[in-house]
């Protein structure tokens, strides 16, 4: 458990999202006062105490403003991470990228001492095998990205960390960095992935798997990566000696399991089949390349929501995964275990699932009854017909 942080002020860009939302409670239940900085209001209500501007970190001022006197910023705030989003190359350019360079600016003249950035395995990762890799891999070159938003966290995270040791101004000391790059976000209401899988599975899509059955990937639970935000601020200060400044880290639960038997307990705790057909990867490939073509052909005409993006196909069925060593040796996390339990049971409190069995059963009776009825219909008709044509 990290030490109190005393009474400070940190501010959360995107904070207005699952993530984000989730480490401004946990931090300020630690008794520090937290600002929840983004473009749309938090779903959840904000807890009294808790502060929330409504603002864009692609507009400059509007963040130098809300810094104040903050001593630390967690930048959580980016776009385009799935879906139709990865296909919106401006907005993807202008808050990942622009958005990074206005927080470090922001930070730099409002002295503001640590930055915290929530990267992620893509500036690594790009479809090639990684089995156990460390912080030692180099940066995938930008253009072997498969997509703009992993090129774009690429090029933020790169920026955040040459921020590690600039000058603040008014010689308020220097800006200490770090950033973090997580797995797959999971938890219970989590807004972007498992939604879109669920709703996969309930509009009876869901009909494949593929890849190799021996391919392994990573998760993070919330829980977890907030625990590790929080111990990366802590290992920014002085008296735990500046440890991650200028470091990245790759966070996960530490358990690499392959994608789809991690979401079998989904499927079947919402009472479907999990499917037993598998398909080729690269076949997959190729249709989410069509997808994406069809939606750069169409998408300002009607802008649908790609069963799947290349990334997605890679992420999903390539191995890679990393080891939580330098997490754990410099942060002191310790992922803590969780299952799919409180997913599925925030699922099903929203309605999700598949209907009780007694209604497919009442359905069988009655369409039993109409085949019976029509049976019964053309039996009666029958002998009158031949009757008749006699």
């Amino acid at each position: 458990e990290p030490e109190n942080m005393g009474k400070e002020t940190v501010l959360i860009t995107g904070g207005g999202g699952y993530f984000g939302f989730r480490l401004g409670c946990a931090i300020y239940e630690k008794g520090v006062d937290v600002i929840l900085f983004d473009v749309v209001k938090p779903l959840q209500t904000v807890p009294e105490g808790v502060k929330f501007i409504q603002g864009d970190v692609c507009c400059l001022s509007e963040v130098e403003e809300a810094l104040g006197d903050v001593i630390c910023v967690f930048h959580i705030a980016s776009y385009g991470m799935s879906g139709r989003e990865q296909l919106n190359r401006k907005l993807i350019e202008d808050v990942n990228v622009k958005g990074t360079e206005n927080v470090i600016q922001a930070c730099k003249s409002t002295g503001v001492s640590s930055l915290v950035y929530t990267s992620t395995y893509n500036v690594i990762f790009g479809g090639q095998i990684i089995e156990n890799g460390n912080e030692s891999l180099p940066y995938l070159p930008l253009h072997l990205h498969p997509d703009h938003y992993s090129r774009t966290k690429s090029l933020a995270e790169m920026k955040v960390l040459e921020a590690n040791g600039a000058q603040l101004r008014n010689g308020k000391g220097v800006l200490r960095t770090c950033a973090l790059r997580p797995a797959g976000i999971y938890g219970p209401g989590e807004q972007r992935h498992l939604p879109r899988i669920v709703s996969y599975i309930e509009r009876g899509l869901f009909k494949f798997v593929y890849g190799d059955p021996l391919s392994l990937v990573e998760f993070v639970h919330v829980d977890n990566l907030v625990q590790a935000h929080i111990l990366a601020s802590e290992a920014l200060k002085a008296n735990k000696g500046h440890i991650a400044a200028g470091q990245a880290y790759f966070i996960s639960d530490g358990r690499p399991i392959n994608n789809f038997e991690f979401f079998r307990p989904l499927v079947e705790g919402l009472g479907y089949k999990f499917p037993t057909l598998r398909l080729p990867l690269c076949l997959v490939y190729f249709f989410a390349f069509l997808t994406e073509v069809a939606h750069f052909l169409i998408g300002h005409l009607y802008n649908f929501q790609p069963l799947l993006t290349r990334t997605e196909v890679y992420k999903t069925g390539i191995t890679h995964y990393f080891s939580m060593e330098k997490a754990r040796k410099e942060l002191g996390y310790e992922p803590q275990q969780f299952n799919l339990n409180e997913v599925v049971e925030w699922f099903r409190s929203q309605g999700c699932g598949a209907k009780p069995r007694k209604y497919t059963i009442n359905r069988l009776v009655r369409n039993g009854g109409l085949i019976l009825l029509l049976i019964a219909v053309l039996v009666s008709w029958f002998p009158s017909a031949v009757t008749f044509s006699l």
